[in-house]
């Protein structure tokens, strides 16, 4: 697991514990190239605008997928990413900070003269979240996200991190934006026979706190994403795109493939988020096999371009 990410509020994810078995149901029925740079090439589908005719009409990319050619020149990665067809981004607070060295307004007027738009950004809720929310509000962000608690010892303990979602979600709320939680596998084991994202779902107010769906990571637990959309609607906001391999060991936590090339079916898996609330669609990816992340950036952006959703 990457230092660095660790460092920065405890970003990365943790497997859910045990030997995991992939469920059959994710897998992509109409199979998926196996040359990661498939995607990119076969881009001849034209893509539509609007959502109902089942494609997905804007998308995003969670800047962590590209963090070193982010950390070495964020404007040029920014540019390359529009270039590739990206209109949203999720940023992070790396090393220069949420808004990568610039203040709040100059990231904006940057962002807005490549045709590109913050939705989203994960961030370190238990320092100055107050100016946080003031500062992302003020610039038209949608959502500050808590991406990473680690597993938790006991069910209390998620008692008490339903209660701080609350409270976060209140903050959101006095700033005009909203307060989110990412998920990882982590979330989906289960504890003193209760399953925690289940608990922290029925136990979070739905007008204070929303879901990032971290789809790989959903699937890495042995759960089944559709499931999780249709039992809470309008719960699920904001989702991260991410395939998993389809030769990888389930217990390899680090196995995301560029998309279209792993066992993840997105095409039903965001038809149902279509019709269940989702709003933002985010590619995010963390392993590149015989790529790199700009490369793998694009192909996963021809991708999403061409995606029908069924």
């Amino acid at each position: 697991m990457n230092h660095s990410r660790r460092k920065f509020f405890q970003y990365a994810g943790a497997a859910a514990a045990g030997a995991l078995i992939l469920p059959t149901w994710s897998c992509n029925s109409e199979g998926a190239a196996t040359d990661a740079t498939a995607a990119a090439a076969d881009s001849t589908a034209t893509t539509t605008t609007t959502p109902a005719t089942g494609s997905i009409a804007q998308f995003g990319i969670q800047l962590w997928s590209v963090r070193d050619d982010m950390a070495k020149d964020p404007k040029a990665t920014l540019k390359q990413l529009a270039n590739d067809g990206y209109k949203q981004i999720e940023s992070f607070a790396g090393d220069k900070g949420m808004f990568w060295g610039m203040s709040n307004t100059e990231f904006k007027k940057y962002m807005d003269d490549l045709g590109m738009t913050v939705v989203s950004s994960h961030c370190d809720t238990k320092k100055d979240f107050e100016k946080t929310a003031a500062e992302a509000a003020a610039i038209g962000i949608s959502y500050l996200i808590t991406p990473y608690l680690g597993p938790q010892k006991k069910m209390d303990d998620w008692k008490k991190i339903a209660e701080d979602f609350n409270k976060n979600g209140e903050i959101c709320k006095k700033a005009g934006i909203r307060y989110a939680y990412h998920n990882h596998a982590y979330s989906f084991a289960e504890l003193e026979g209760q399953i925690p994202q289940d608990y922290i779902l029925a136990n979070t107010d739905a007008g204070l706190v929303d879901y990032e769906m971290d789809i790989y990571w959903v699937v890495t637990g042995g759960k089944d994403p559709i499931e999780y959309l249709k039992k809470y609607p309008n719960r699920f906001r904001l989702c991260h795109v991410k395939d998993r391999s389809k030769t990888l060991p389930a217990t390899e936590e680090n196995a995301s493939v560029d998309l279209g090339t792993g066992s993840i079916d997105f095409s039903k898996i965001l038809k149902v988020a279509q019709d269940n609330g989702m709003q933002f669609y985010i590619v995010e990816q963390e392993r590149w096999d015989n790529s790199t992340p700009l490369r793998s950036a694009a192909a996963d952006a021809a991708y999403m371009s061409k995606l029908v959703l069924s």
